[in-house]
């Protein structure tokens, strides 16, 4: 049995079950699959028995396509995952969907498919394997010591993330990051070299990454020779660039686009088999073939050989080792509700006003000691985002001892490397920008959402309360759009007590990420009692009430406090009026029945909504007899105070609108 006789397995059940599905991508897995071999059975340290096994490298399929690629490898080396679901490839529920996807399929690392992406959660996990390692690794006990590989291809190193995140991955050393560059020169349109022709090896050395160029990707001894050269990197990424053949072993096909994303046809897939010299039937594997990959064993050695060093962890370093096995478990302190309850407590009975970017950095600096896993940055807005926080040390190339990262402007990046951090484990990774360049991270957001990870975006500077920078910075649309993106939890809190509960709620959320947006004026801050700041995590809760109401004001963060004010001059005209906070309408909606008819009693359909952006969203909460007080248009430039005047968000207005909703 030879190494090509091995790689030639995930050919052929690539292309079978591209060929079964009637859709897919054999070129990529075709291409790489002498790659593959190499690393799988020589160098890569996972567990098939055990998945979830920690100290494990991380393998991550970033040009995510070639999904079946990852489907072979998994269930040659023995993954729970068996013939019946590579023949379901691309199938309703089944373990094999068209673009890896976390949680999913066993073995798999995090979910692939938007070019860039993998490559840039690839640089989060190695960079958690660092901190981590600076950590908790003691002489005799390197509890932390893996490395995480990455496959990619042309289409990833095309997208602009892709700059962004190697570029870090070299400024900040990540030498234990090998990514091997499936260079084949095809992507769907054909052949690149009409619109991509850079010198990638340079590009990557001037990043400040070790490059080793013109790998033979068919060649055994060549891309293990590579992979050797990778390791002993002390100081530098590492990129493999690698020749292939897309679609290798399909005569007709092969070096062609028409291999990269569709079946390769009944005729081609025999004579693929023919050329390959594989004679057997689709979705059969010989029993040598299965015992030259089966790495069950070889995984059980090396797990159990870490789980024993664990335990002599615990007897040597016992507060190490607890403290390693709860960042890895997710679990925050046993004492976290009740530190969150004092504080809370605490910041309730401030008075001053304040704006919520500042109660952010108040509450971090309340939670972040006792959360050692808190890993934090900003996209080049440290001064305006308020993440830094007291006990906050700057992550370099040559001190890997602290918790925050200076991402530079790359919010994109940022969101994706935040994404690798919380899927590698260890961490709860936050990361700050202007609530209006959230576009640019838009889709590492929804990646977080998709993967239910736990990651917590800080956005300031939230409505036209940013005021003279103008409409381009002004966010009038985001909060909308960002609450429209399942699983995401977005909160905006009107003071300093909303933002402390937004942050515990962000912080206990295990299932997705957490938006915070957050204002960049001061606040009013607002008396409650004990029931009401329970009731805030809720989403949505009754903030000033008098009795059965005869209209109702609703409003979100810097908006609430207009809805106070307006309700006091309208009870001045005898009219009862509730004040109602929804700082997480998604959450809200989410309550049983009876409490949001608590709050917001069908009888009452005299409702107004306010909120400094798009009223769209609002309409289902105040009805067809409602109003909303809103801004569907761009903001202008002009202090904050006058933008307010100007687009309608000011005591008389609100009182208006709730004039006519009392009209009816």
């Amino acid at each position: 049995m030879t190494r090509r006789e091995l790689a030639n397995a995930i050919r052929a059940l690539s292309m079978d079950a591209v060929q079964q599905a009637k859709s897919g991508h054999p070129g990529a897995p075709m291409g790489m699959a002498d790659i593959a071999e190499v690393l799988w059975n020589d160098f890569l340290e996972h567990d098939p028995t055990d998945p979830s096994w920690f100290d494990r490298d991380r393998f991550v399929l970033s040009n995510g396509h070639g999904s079946m690629l990852q489907y072979s490898l998994l269930h040659l080396t023995g993954y729970d995952l068996p013939m019946t679901e590579l023949q379901r490839f691309r199938q309703l529920h089944s373990k094999t969907p068209g673009h890896p996807e976390v949680a999913v399929t066993p073995g798999v690392e995090t979910t692939t498919g938007p070019l860039g992406q993998g490559l840039t959660n690839a640089v989060g996990m190695a960079l958690a394997e660092k901190l981590l390692a600076t950590r908790f690794n003691q002489p005799d006990y390197p509890m932390v010591d893996h490395y995480t590989y990455v496959f990619l291809g042309d289409g990833c190193l095309m997208e602009g993330i892709s700059h962004e995140a190697c570029s870090l991955a070299g400024t900040l050393g990540l030498n234990k990051l090998v990514a091997f560059y499936d260079d084949n020169g095809i992507s769907i349109d054909g052949h690149v070299a009409g619109w991509f022709t850079d010198d990638t090896p340079k590009r990557f050395e001037a990043y400040g990454w070790q490059v080793v160029k013109n790998v033979d990707g068919h060649d055994a001894e060549a891309v293990q020779k590579a992979i050797k050269k990778a390791r002993r990197s002390t100081d530098k990424p590492t990129l493999i660039c690698c020749k292939t053949v897309i679609g290798f072993g399909a005569p007709n096909k092969q070096g062609k686009e028409e291999c990269h994303g569709a079946p390769l046809g009944e005729a081609e897939v025999a004579a693929a088999r023919a050329q390959l010299g594989w004679p057997h039937a689709p979705f059969t594997i010989p029993d040598d073939i299965y015992s030259g990959w089966d790495a069950k064993a070889r995984g059980r050695r090396l797990s159990n050989k870490w789980k024993r060093m664990l335990k002599q962890y615990h007897i040597m370093h016992p507060e190490l080792a607890s403290e390693l096995e709860r960042r890895i478990s997710g679990d925050l302190p046993t004492d976290w509700a009740k530190q969150v309850e004092a504080f809370v407590a605490a910041t309730a009975a401030e008075t001053q006003a304040v704006a919520t970017r500042k109660s952010s950095e108040k509450t971090l600096n309340a939670y972040a000691p006792l959360l050692p896993e808190l890993v934090g940055g900003s996209a080049d807005l440290t001064g305006s985002n308020l993440t830094w926080h007291k006990g906050s040390k700057g992550i370099t190339r040559s001190d890997a001892s602290g918790n925050y990262l200076w991402y530079g402007v790359r919010e994109f990046a940022m969101a994706a490397v935040m994404n690798g951090m919380a899927l590698h484990g260890g961490f709860i990774p936050y990361g700050g920008t202007f609530l209006t360049f959230s576009d640019y991270m838009r889709n590492a957001i929804r990646m977080a959402a998709l993967m239910r990870q736990r990651t917590i975006l800080v956005f300031t500077h939230d409505s036209i309360g940013l005021g003279e920078d103008g409409p381009t910075h002004q966010s009038v649309e985001h909060v909308a759009s960002l609450r429209l993106i399942p699983n995401l939890m977005v909160w905006r809190p009107c003071d300093g007590v909303e933002t402390a509960v937004a942050w515990a709620a962000a912080l206990e959320h295990r299932v997705g990420p957490t938006a915070l947006a957050l204002t960049r004026q001061n606040l009013v801050q607002h008396p409650r009692t004990a029931e009401q700041i329970a009731a805030i995590r809720r989403g949505g809760y009754i903030l000033v009430d008098a009795g059965e109401p005869d209209l109702i004001l609703i409003g979100t963060g810097s908006e609430v406090a207009l809805c106070v004010d307006a309700a006091k001059a309208l009870e001045a005209s005898g009219k009862r009026v509730r004040v109602v906070s929804m700082p997480n309408p998604t959450l809200f909606e989410q309550q049983d029945v009876a409490f949001r008819e608590s709050v917001l009693p069908a009888a009452c359909t005299a409702r107004v909504a306010v909120e400094a952006g798009v009223t769209a969203p609002w309409w289902k909460l105040v009805g067809g007899k409602g109003v909303v007080v809103g801004i569907d248009s761009f903001g202008e430039s002009a202090p904050a105070g006058d933008l307010f005047k100007h687009f309608g968000f000011t005591v008389d207005n609100v009182v208006r609108a709730a004039r006519a909703a009392l009209a009816g």
